[in-house]
């Protein structure tokens, strides 16, 4: 009797350990390159997070990263579901992964992006006013407080590495920002949303801190996933992205965290100008 029950309760456990793994997996992560303060990562995190699992129908987790690299790896080694990466940061995702990354959607805004050098100085008033001086990009993996900056200076003619007096790299928009106001650096260049956010919200004295140029427009962030991702699941994940509509209180407040005024679709082939600009800056082998 006690040999029959030996079975039985052998796959009672092998079912019941079965379930319990499948319900840990029932945990949808995702990750964002830290761009902003800690804090206001987690803040616009929050109601997306929770959106996402009312459409998904399984819990939702954000999983702060340290850094750029960090935000790659993770989604690469598939230590998240779903990743808010940047143009450059996509680019040297897909690199790593052998082109296992796909990008789902981005906001409208990140058709047409563009980049703002600051100043607190009264003498510098274009590009080229820049050498001899200090400079702070953001993070050096940033597409928008880096690699894109970067490139339209080459394009002017101004090398950072050798006609700036010095280079520095602040880590995030925001941080860069505070870095000029503070005259830590002569100059900065951040990404126009953050920039507009910081004046919206009186974080910044504008008649202090003045935008001196603005890039050309360029395709920047996007929300990317796995290729083997589940077919279904990708499909059900773009669809809650597009679905989000300033028409509904609950649209209308996670839009205005993302800073979007909507979500579109986009691919891969979007970003073949920030591999490019990534190429021709050594930023990229």
């Amino acid at each position: 009797m006690k040999t029959s029950l030996l079975p039985r309760v052998i796959l009672a456990v092998a079912v019941l350990a079965g379930a319990a793994a499948a319900q840990a997996q029932q945990v949808f992560r995702i990750t964002a390159i830290p761009d902003e303060s800690p804090t206001e990562l987690a803040r616009k995190a929050a109601p997306l997070s929770r959106y996402l699992e009312r459409k998904l129908g399984v819990k939702v987790e954000f999983t702060p990263v340290t850094d750029y690299a960090a935000a790659v790896e993770a989604l690469v080694n598939k230590q998240v579901d779903l990743a808010w990466l940047g143009g450059f940061t996509f680019v040297q995702a897909n690199q790593r992964s052998g082109g296992r990354i796909v990008p789902l959607v981005q906001r409208a805004e990140d058709e047409k992006f563009r980049s703002v050098f600051i100043t607190t100085d009264p003498g510098i008033r274009s590009l080229s006013d820049l050498k001899g001086h200090n400079l702070s990009f953001g993070s050096q993996s940033s597409t928008s407080g880096h690699l894109m900056p970067r490139s339209f200076l080459l394009a002017a003619g101004i090398d950072p590495d050798r006609d700036l007096k010095r280079v520095a790299y602040s880590g995030a928009h925001d941080a860069t920002a505070a870095a000029v106001a503070s005259g830590k650096v002569d100059a900065g260049v951040l990404n126009i949303s953050v920039w507009e956010k910081l004046v919206a919200d009186g974080k910044v004295d504008t008649a202090k801190v003045r935008v001196f140029y603005t890039t050309p427009a360029y395709y920047d962030y996007n929300w990317s996933v796995q290729a083997d991702m589940p077919a279904a699941q990708r499909e059900k994940l773009t669809q809650a992205f597009l679905e989000l509509s300033p028409a509904t209180p609950e649209g209308r407040d996670i839009l205005a965290l993302q800073g979007a005024t909507r979500f579109i679709p986009t691919r891969a082939e979007n970003y073949r100008g920030i591999e490019t600009a990534a190429r021709s800056a050594g930023l990229l082998k």
